[in-house]
């Protein structure tokens, strides 16, 4: 029985050992990944593209919170300056598309209310009017859906309305967890031509106002990274509460 004790006890020591290695190891690991909100956005992976904001540390455009695409069954407030005849409320159909007087069926989704407004006009300045002013006003946006993966506590896919940010949709799914890189958040988005947008955002730097919360649509994809050094620290706490110091040989 002594010589099993002392043999528990040395394997013991070398666990404790490979464990103070470890931790040397992870407290490296989070030297190099820095702290968190440290005032620059993490980087971009090469090749990828991404916002203003994601890469070069300043708010992104101010015309990003009118970047909102007009969806099917959206319910939109068209006005004509001085004309109020031509002024409606209609809603967008399965097909895309809405029905105004003088101007017939066009197509409304997948565009912004200032492309729509553009487009209506130029419609209407061809036989009817000259110089029209026209106004569109999203009153009801379609619910749309965005997926929010990894180092969360409640991944999974969350409907959204109408205009909502990177921070809106992390909060939809419980925040981060206890192993989650914030500096190191990726938005991914699918491009027209089938090619994946991808963006990285620090949070920390986002929530200081440094950096403006990007707007997230429908179909993107929100993955949380997670940090190397914090999930080694959350196993090796588990190994530890796991083993006793003869309960190798039991």
């Amino acid at each position: 029985m002594m010589r099993i004790a002392m043999w528990n006890g040395a394997i013991l020591k070398l666990l404790v050992a490979l464990c103070l290695a470890g931790l040397a190891a992870a407290a490296g690991a989070a030297l190099a990944e820095g702290p968190v909100g440290a005032g620059t956005p993490a980087a971009t992976p090469a090749g990828a593209e991404a916002t203003p904001a994601a890469t070069a540390g300043q708010p992104a455009n101010a015309t990003q919170a009118e970047d909102y695409k007009i969806g099917t069954f959206d319910l939109l407030d068209i006005s004509v300056f001085q004309v109020p005849e031509l002024s409606r409320t209609v809603r967008v159909d399965a097909k895309g598309l809405i029905s105004l007087p003088m101007i017939g069926p066009t197509q409304a989704a997948a565009l912004t209310a200032r492309e729509l407004e553009m487009l209506l006009a130029k419609r209407l300045s061809e036989k009817y009017l000259q110089d029209p002013q026209v106004s569109v006003f999203i009153k009801e946006y379609v619910s749309q859906r965005v997926v929010v993966e990894g180092s969360v506590l409640k991944p999974g896919v969350y409907p959204i309305t109408g205009r909502a940010t990177l921070l809106q949709v992390i909060a939809l799914a419980g925040g981060p967890n206890n192993v989650a890189n914030p500096s190191s958040v990726r938005l991914i988005r699918l491009k027209p031509d089938g090619e994946r947008d991808v963006a990285i955002y620090n949070l920390e730097v986002i929530r200081a106002g440094s950096v403006e919360d990007p707007l997230v649509k429908g179909n993107d994809i929100v993955v949380m990274d997670q940090s190397g050094g914090r999930a080694f620290l959350r196993d090796i706490g588990e190994l530890m509460r796991t083993i006793s110091p003869f309960g190798m040989f039991r």
